[in-house]
């Protein structure tokens, strides 16, 4: 009698030599970048082209260096079905709040000195989400992995997600108030010349011209985002509230849930940088030192034009210091 050998599991070359079956995640991210660190050049272009010399200065040739970034995961694992889903029934949740809010007629009981804190201070911020829009996409664009890539373009989609309701409260907000508040003209007016948003438009629109990509993703995640992130979701929203504009609150507190999930792959990037290569500790500190001030002139400039300033300083400060306490320890 002969006893049945247990077959060997199977290897997955994805997966390395792992004899495991890889999940749904990994599938359909890991090593999908076929062009980085590909020689002679990443794409199969002459190796002067612009976009091979682009990549080789801004990706390849970044200051910050791992063996390799295959290694990085998302803590949410998302790929694209998971975040449709994910987001579909956040977007029902919003929907179903504005219902609420609007059968109340919520928007009629507001102060006037409020809807003109909304139009000076609220509304421009869809330039801003904007700018962290495009530059999230510029992080995944050159991101060395599809697990950085995929994750910084599910950020940008959640970007997408916080101005066009902020576009929507414009709209909103001009049915019941002035028909201006919905002029696009005239909010960019403001986002242009009101001197309490020249700081964050000058940090924001620098930050369009940080090519590299390691910089380009610490400073939009590991300074600029989570402190005007900070300022709208957390001490705005708690304005509005105060305020009695309970719909602001709620769709910015909705947002808030985008912010706290990105927040978790910003700081497991960082400490997976860090973990990687010794040196990259120093590039990352650099590069914060050279934005933070920016930042804080951002948050300076519109915190002053808020009621209590003091309290939204420091509630940004908090929530600044927390979520760096997550990666730099």
């Amino acid at each position: 009698m002969t006893t049945a050998k247990a077959r060997p599991l199977k290897t997955w070359s994805i997966a390395g030599d792992t004899r495991r079956k890889p999940t749904e995640y990994e599938a359909v991210t890991g090593q999908f970048h076929y062009h980085f660190n590909r020689q002679p050049a990443p794409f199969d272009l002459d190796p002067g082209s612009p976009i091979n010399r682009w990549y080789l200065k801004h990706r390849e040739g970044s200051p910050l260096q791992a063996d390799s970034w295959e290694g990085f995961r998302d803590p949410a694992a998302l790929n694209y079905r998971r975040y449709i889903a994910l987001q579909h029934d956040r977007e029902i949740y919003a929907e179903g709040v504005v219902d609420h809010y609007e059968a109340l007629d919520a928007d009629d009981k507001l102060d006037a000195d409020w809807v003109e804190t909304l139009r000076r201070l609220y509304l421009p911020a869809r330039y801003l989400f904007h700018v962290l829009q495009i530059t999230s996409l510029y992080v995944g664009q050159l991101g060395p992995s599809a697990y950085i890539t995929n994750a910084a373009f599910f950020q940008a989609a959640d970007e997408l997600r916080a101005l066009q309701w902020i576009a929507y409260r414009a709209k909103s907000l001009s049915l019941s108030h002035d028909v201006q508040l919905a002029n696009s003209e005239a909010t960019r007016r403001i986002w242009e010349n009101d001197e309490a948003w020249q700081p964050a438009r000058e940090t924001l629109e620098r930050l369009l011209l940080a090519y590299d990509w390691g910089e380009a993703f610490t400073a939009l995640n590991l300074v600029v985002k989570p402190a005007l992130d900070a300022l709208f979701k957390e001490a705005f929203a708690g304005l509005a509230s105060d305020r009695g504009d309970g719909l602001t609150a709620a769709l910015l507190a909705e947002s808030r849930v985008d912010t706290t999930r990105n927040q978790a792959w910003n700081a497991a990037l960082a400490r997976y940088a860090l973990a990687a290569n010794s040196t990259n500790r120093a590039v990352i500190e650099g590069w914060i030192d050279d934005w933070r001030p920016r930042a804080d002139r951002a948050v300076e400039g519109l915190a002053a034009a808020l009621p209590n300033p003091d309290s939204v300083r420091e509630q940004v400060a908090r929530s600044v210091a927390a979520f760096t306490a997550q990666w730099a320890e």
